[in-house]
């Protein structure tokens, strides 16, 4: 009998909601069409130091950008401050990320097109070195300073992403694990590892 595992589990100096371990989740591009990059009412969450990297990508990626959201990178940068005082990047119309650009799915020419990200597409082409925010990395998740150096990770359900639940629970792949490189590239290999053992410590123990 599984039993009723804790609502916050403690990894380091790290709070995860439970959800995290028992939530299933993968992204399905070909379902969403990216959906996230261009919904909502701010953009990214980013750091200072992001916001650096971003600004050095800014000549790799520019061919991509509309021209709208070139117009808007030109009046105000790549961020700004949104209404709780939260760095985030900069958007078009409201809601778009300037740093997204539309494109058809390889091999699936007769799809509408998808959402993609410029700074990841020049990443993966290897004309810069930063990828994304780490914040885009790791959604679902959402980072929350908690202060005395803790960090809290909550799941964040939106409406967007039903399908990427649906696949997950057909691939039986729990966000922890779905987001590995994320929480890796954020957190550590060493604090993943200890993760992966407290996953098998709670399962150990009737938890999961």
């Amino acid at each position: 009998m599984v039993k009723q595992l804790p609502p916050i589990i403690q990894v380091g100096d790290v709070l995860l909601s439970s959800e995290i371990l028992t939530e299933k989740f993968c992204c399905d591009l070909s379902a969403c069409k990216g959906e996230c990059c261009v919904e909502g009412d701010a953009g990214a969450p980013v750091t200072l130091e992001e916001i650096g990297e971003i600004e050095d990508c800014l000549d790799a990626v520019w061919g991509d950008l509309s021209a709208s959201a070139q117009a808007v990178i030109d009046k105000q940068g790549v961020a700004y401050t949104d209404q709780e005082g939260d760095l985030v990047t900069s958007i078009v119309r409201g809601k778009d990320c300037v740093f997204t650009f539309q494109a058809v799915l390889q091999g699936d020419c007769s799809s509408p097109c998808v959402t993609l990200c410029a700074l990841e597409k020049a990443y993966r082409a290897g004309r810069t070195h930063f990828c994304k925010p780490v914040s885009c990395a790791l959604y679902p998740i959402r980072e929350k300073k908690l202060g005395e150096g803790l960090v809290g990770l909550n799941y964040n359900r939106w409406a967007v992403c039903k399908m990427a639940i649906e696949k997950g629970k057909q691939e039986d792949l729990p966000l922890y694990k779905f987001l590995r490189d994320p929480l890796i590239r954020r957190f550590g290999e060493a604090w993943y590892q200890e993760l992966l053992d407290t996953v098998n410590e709670l399962t150990h123990q009737g938890y999961l």
